[in-house]
């Protein structure tokens, strides 16, 4: 009974925990980050949070500088791996394969992409869009805010979120999910204005 209540109340935890990270989302405030090094750091929490799960880092390694909170950035980062591990806990299939998670980046055009891929049972395909929408989740004991989080950091960094699929060897098998995000190399604060300015200019 002890246990239980020890865990319940842990549950309860960090379910209000949620709720106020939401509710007192901070403004960003912007510095120069090594986005390799923020992924680093939240693979290293990741694994000591569950050892049992594999967490590879591919990509280019070196220094990729990124104009942005770092500590937000770390907690979507944070977020989405932790949705990863859950979801690979959450296969019920006998013979399934070892829990594994492979992070990359990849930078392309003014663009950083940072692509994290599980193995667990996956994205809904129906009405998946929704799930970055408060309140929304498939899990029993999920708030649905992790991904709610997650999408209003990257709309303050100036990016986006991509929910999709890991795919295997035949391309139409989905043995997972992936999730992109996607920051400006640029400031932020530059590329918000940029695009008030093309509003302002088209509704005129």
């Amino acid at each position: 009974c002890t246990d239980t209540i020890i865990r319940q109340v842990g549950d309860i935890g960090r379910m209000v925990d949620e709720f106020s990270a939401f509710a007192r989302m901070p403004a960003p405030r912007f510095a120069p980050h090594d986005a390799a090094e923020l992924v680093r750091q939240a693979v290293f929490a990741q694994r000591v949070a569950d050892p049992r799960i594999v967490i590879e880092v591919a990509g280019d390694q070196s220094p990729i500088m990124l104009v942005c909170d770092g500590r937000i950035v770390g907690q979507a980062l944070a977020n989405v791996l932790k949705n990863a591990g859950e979801a690979i806990e959450a296969r019920t299939a006998a013979a399934a394969p070892i829990g594994r998670i492979d992070v990359r980046l990849v930078t392309r055009d003014d663009q950083v992409d940072i692509i994290v891929d599980d193995n667990g049972v996956g994205l809904p395909a129906q009405n998946r869009h929704r799930l970055t929408e408060p309140y929304v989740t498939t899990r029993i004991k999920g708030t649905g805010l992790g991904l709610a989080i997650v999408q209003r950091i990257l709309e303050d960094h100036g990016g986006h979120l991509v929910l999709g699929d890991r795919t295997g060897e035949a391309a139409e098998t989905v043995v997972g999910a992936r999730i992109v995000l996607s920051f400006p190399l640029g400031d932020p604060r530059k590329v918000d204005e940029a695009a008030r300015l093309a509003t302002r200019q088209e509704s005129a």
